[in-house]
């Protein structure tokens, strides 16, 4: 077999090399669609977890102090750091794979876990009231923290007893609370004297952040305690203390409740998505099961651990699983294409050698041994081809796992080793030398390809009909599988309908064609009528390529459609300046003068307005007429503007309201008491669900004319224009003011890698359909290629201009990739038709949590059912013209043709 090899790849160097670099292409893009989504779902993963801060990942241990009817010495002990230490390393080894555990974030310690109050008068009380303390001696305070004053805290023999020990504060508790180093602090004791605590030092973390300091965000910065059910909202600050580890005992002489604990941070670039099953099962065993009896081993049996961690998992699992079947829509749509190009290829070299295979097998060749030879010959080429794609893949896109990889790769180069054998073998069963030609309008398929047909469209049928009845719901994830196969299986089904409707417009136009005057018209439509080949395969190949783009455009469209919509109900119009008190009476004229401003709306808002003097409503006073425009031009909760003008008579006010709002009160007239503590009457006349002033449900709108003076005073001003400056906003209005932009609102409505990496591999596996489809159309007429130029070749010898060349290879191809696009368009439309009721966009188009509630749904976007269908005519008549001029270009033409008209 070798001297076949090398003799066929010598024979024919530069389709071998054509070979390697579709086979490199295609399995590095293979390789490339897992790994990037390895990439995005990890980031966004550990983005998740990051966002979520380590109060909720870290998982907490935690054990009362020991048993009261043990010995001092026995309980002292156990809140000493050499055995919380070894407990540590102990409960560190109960963490089971895949999920890891950060040990420089980790901590543990002995803590105070009730507050305690301190009698000290320098500690700053806003109320009046005594600030409370809670006393915590944590590993590695040395390692975590540097000093900003003074030094830290040190421990010599510390017991329960021991009366004076020393502690560190954080800057931010030593600011809120007056303590200064020197301060000394009594906490209160139990059965014994209080505890003096020397501040020896004020200190600043090194990673503010990090779970060893956010795990408990009291010992990073102090608290605000407001006292329960207070009208007078008493507060009082509650601070943390901290000791050196070896002060422990010295808890146990408190009424503060100690307690040993043990946090363990996870690793943030341990955390992978495909290990979420392995991660949830790990944190379950360490909240209540067997790493949790373990450790309480380890430590002591009343050991309870507790964290949020699986519940940050469960939500990232729902968005990536509600995210990952629009993406493989574009998958199986590019994975599809890319496989028919490769099968085409497979075919177009199977043509080009039909008369060599042909005479093997009149000279006695098996089709066994002949497909074995055509295999090693392919095989030569494409799996150094395929390993060079996968490396590269692999190169480009690291850290992520290989073997997804591996195998996406594997199958291409599996396509494209077996297309050339397998078309040789189905074409060579029979030995023959001369074949009959096939016109596609004279030629009748055979029985067994048309039950072929038939079998496959009735299965493509009844998978999309059960798509359309179940839609993408379904805990058994048919309803995915079926939604990411629809596209191909909507394309089968038109390809199949196509090629059997293909002969009948050529022989309607056959007739009338003949009796014009020019033989180009004529001559074209009987050239695209006697195809030799089987025109399925492009068409499935264009049909899914065009479906696919279509479905993503509108996928990206209704995505695009949705952070809009969001962030205009979210701002109200294209910028806001917004105060909670009245606005500096200069600055709406300021904001009226500013380049980039077209309009702006002033308005007055009064959160704590309270109708019948009961629970709070947002009452807004606004110019009717500009505030009516404002809200017919963005669409949000319209209304007429003379609808809400206060009556010249007096009388209650009329009122546009939201829909809770209106059911709450009725219609007829009701008081409010404003927050300035004037009291208006309005009656409600409109309900609308939205207004640009507010993105909540509850709402009134009055006439600013009907409130007081103070009340009407501007608390906000609505801005339109394209150009507005956010910076020159922010600095005419101050800090104290919130500024909010409509653009920014819309980037902040990508808070996610997993929606972002989404979108990019969508667009990346649309454009590599697209360039297959082109592909596609090139393979094909270069199967035709040879008796193309042949044809021309002896056309001109009979005086055919080079115009009328061109004109008649265009007019050639124009059927079929019409006929493509056509079939583009409607199984692009017939798609989104059909899932569009069962597919939920909101998640990929908005974060978790922030946004506006929008409904993002899929819907058609005609730009991306025009534009691939057009590219396709485009580039059909591109390379037909390209074809004729360099076919015009050759030696052979030249020497051949008889004269030149032109």
């Amino acid at each position: 077999m070798a001297p076949w090899v090398r003799t066929r790849l010598r024979a024919a160097p530069g389709a071998a090399w054509a070979l390697a670099a579709l086979v490199a292409l295609t399995a590095c893009l293979a390789a490339a669609f897992p790994r990037a989504l390895d990439r995005q779902e990890d980031a966004g993963l550990r983005r998740a977890v990051a966002e979520a801060r380590p109060d909720r990942t870290t998982v907490q241990l935690s054990a009362p102090q020991p048993w009261p009817d043990q010995p001092a010495v026995q309980q002292e002990k156990a809140m000493r750091p050499e055995r919380l230490d070894a407990q540590s390393d102990a409960v560190l080894g109960t963490v089971r794979a895949p999920l890891a555990v950060d040990p420089a974030q980790s901590s543990h310690g002995v803590r105070t876990d009730t507050p305690m109050e301190v009698p000290d008068r320098f500690l700053a009380r806003p109320s009046g009231l005594p600030a409370r303390v809670t006393l915590v001696a944590q590993n590695g305070l040395a390692a975590h923290a540097r000093p900003a004053e003074g030094r830290l805290p040190r421990a010599l023999a510390v017991t329960s007893a021991t009366a004076e020990v020393e502690a560190a504060v954080t800057v931010a508790t030593a600011r809120s609370l007056h303590i200064r180093v020197g301060s000394v602090i009594h906490v209160p004791g139990l059965q014994r004297d209080p505890v003096a605590v020397r501040i020896t030092g004020v200190v600043t973390p090194r990673e503010p952040s990090g779970a060893y300091w956010s795990t408990v965000p009291l010992l990073r910065t102090p608290t605000l305690v407001y006292l329960p059910n207070d009208p007078d909202h008493n507060a009082y600050w509650l601070g943390a203390l901290l000791l050196h580890p070896a002060a422990g005992p010295v808890l146990l002489g408190t009424p503060g409740t100690p307690a040993r604990y043990w946090n363990l941070a996870p690793e943030p670039d341990a955390l992978h998505s495909h290990d979420l099953s392995g991660l949830k099962s790990a944190i379950a065993s360490l909240e209540s099961g067997p790493a949790l009896r373990d450790s309480r081993g380890y430590t002591d049996p009343r050991t309870e651990a507790t964290s949020g961690l699986d519940d940050v998992l469960t939500s990232f699992e729902r968005q990536r699983d509600s995210i990952a079947p629009l993406i493989s829509v574009a998958a199986v749509g590019a994975g599809t294409v890319a496989a028919v190009v490769l099968v085409m290829a497979g075919g177009l070299a199977a043509d080009r050698r039909r008369a060599e295979l042909a005479l093997l097998r009149a000279r006695g060749a098996s089709v066994a041994g002949l497909t074995v030879r055509l295999l090693g010959e392919t095989s030569a080429v494409a799996v150094p081809a395929a390993a060079v794609g996968l490396a590269a893949a692999v190169l480009a896109l690291p850290e992520a796992r290989l073997a997804p990889a591996a195998l996406a790769a594997l199958a291409a180069l599996a396509v494209a080793c077996l297309a050339l054998p397998l078309r040789a073998a189905a074409a060579h069963l029979a030995v023959g030398v001369h074949t009959a030609r096939a016109d596609v309008t004279s030629v009748r398929p055979s029985r067994r390809r048309t039950v072929a047909e038939l079998t496959l469209l009735v299965l493509a049928a009844g998978a999309v009909e059960t798509l359309r009845r179940r839609g993408t719901a379904g805990d058994s994830g048919t309803g995915d599988r079926l939604m990411s196969a629809a596209p191909v299986l909507v394309a089968v089904i038109a390809a199949l309908v196509l090629v059997r409707l293909y002969p009948l417009p050529l022989r309607g136009l056959a007739r009338p064609a003949a009796r014009l005057r020019g033989a180009i018209g004529h001559l074209s439509l009987a050239r695209a009528g006697r195809t030799t080949v089987s025109a399925v395969l492009p068409l499935l190949a264009l049909s899914t390529a065009l479906t696919t783009a279509a479905f993503g455009g509108s996928v990206l469209a209704g995505v695009a459609e949705a952070r809009d919509e969001a962030a205009l109900l979210s701002v109200g119009a294209d910028a806001r300046v917004e105060s909670v008190e009245a606005l500096p009476d200069r600055l709406p004229g300021q904001v009226r003068r500013m380049p980039g401003v077209r309009g702006t709306t002033d308005l007055s808002i009064a959160y704590q307005a309270r109708p019948h003097d009961q629970q709070t409503l947002p009452v807004v006073g606004v110019d009717p007429a500009p505030y009516a425009e404002l809200a017919d031009a963005t669409g949000i909760g319209a209304f007429p503007a003379r609808s809400l003008r206060a009556p010249a008579a007096g009388g209650p006010l009329p009122a546009v309201a939201s829909p809770a709002a209106a059911e709450t009160y009725g219609t007829g007239p009701f008081p409010i008491r404003m927050q300035d503590g004037t009291r208006i009457t309005v009656r409600i006349v409109l309900v609308r669900d939205r207004t640009p002033a507010l993105s909540g449900t509850d709402f009134l709108l009055v006439d600013s004319a009907g409130l007081s003076p103070e009340a009407a005073r501007p608390t906000m001003v609505l801005i339109t224009g394209r150009g507005v400056d956010g910076a020159a906003l922010r600095r005419a209005a101050g800090p104290a003011i919130d500024v909010r932009l409509r653009t920014e609102e819309r980037r902040a409505n990508v808070d996610s890698p997993l929606q972002s990496g989404a979108e990019r591999v969508y667009a990346a596996a649309v454009a590599a359909g697209a360039g297959y489809a082109v592909l596609t159309l090139l393979l094909s007429l270069m199967r035709t290629a040879p008796e193309r130029r042949a044809l021309l070749a002896r056309l001109r010898t009979m005086g055919l201009t080079r115009a009328q060349g061109r004109r008649l290879l265009v007019l050639e191809s124009l059927p079929q990739a019409g006929l493509a696009a056509l079939g583009g368009v409607l199984t692009g439309w017939a798609t989104i038709r059909l899932l569009a009721p069962g597919v939920d966009l909101t998640d990929l188009a908005l974060p978790t949590a922030g946004a506006v509630p929008v409904p993002a749904e899929l819907r058609t976007d005609p730009v991306s059912l025009a534009v691939p269908a057009l590219a396709v005519l485009l580039v059909t008549v591109g390379v037909a013209a390209v074809q004729a001029w360099w076919t015009s270009r050759r030696g052979s033409v030249t020497e051949l043709r008889a004269g030149d008209a032109r």
